[in-house]
């Protein structure tokens, strides 16, 4: 992972959102209930035509800058640079709800998504364990995904740039 002053990232979803929220998400989300982005164009597009798809709407993507060098210098920050033992477990808590994610206002890792939640679920269930779940893993190059679970660290770092409506030729 490079470390940027300034990171352009995006939020894939159906709505605009210019302030976003912290307190709005799942529980049992892969790094807990942030608000969550990513500084992958792609994933995010692919994410808000997902959640437009399943909720009959129209995708949007929201575009934010994140001061991410003052974000690592100053917030409890964790950061998964493959999947590894200790993604693998982290994602496990989280998932299972055991809250792993209570201590850090930022995580940054791979996304456990329909490529590799398969293995997730087999290993949760016990039916596979850990050194077989990272065999299966490494095949996969990892997606990243930002969560902010702070919000002060969210409304001091966190810019919103513009939102734009997703068509089918971008």
């Amino acid at each position: 992972m490079s470390i940027y002053d300034v990171l352009t990232v995006y939020h894939g979803g159906t709505e605009e959102i210019r302030f976003p929220r912290v307190d709005r998400g799942r529980l049992n989300l892969d790094f807990g209930p942030g608000f969550y982005i990513t500084d992958i164009y792609a994933q995010a597009k692919d994410w808000a035509v997902k959640i437009a798809d399943a909720r009959e709407s129209t995708p949007m993507l929201n575009v934010y800058h994140l001061r991410q060098r003052e974000v690592l210098s100053n917030y409890r920050c964790l950061i998964f640079d493959a999947y590894n033992k200790d993604w693998l477990e982290f994602v496990t808590k989280s998932r299972l709800g055991e809250r792993p994610w209570q201590n850090y206002d930022y995580i940054e890792g791979g996304v456990a998504d329909d490529r590799v939640v398969n293995t997730i679920r087999l290993y949760m269930g016990g039916y596979i364990s850990d050194e077989d779940a990272l065999n299966r893993l490494k095949f996969f190059k990892p997606t990243n995904q930002i969560c902010l679970l702070n919000q002060e660290l969210t409304n001091r770092y966190l810019t919103f740039v513009e939102s734009k409506i997703i068509t089918e030729h971008e």
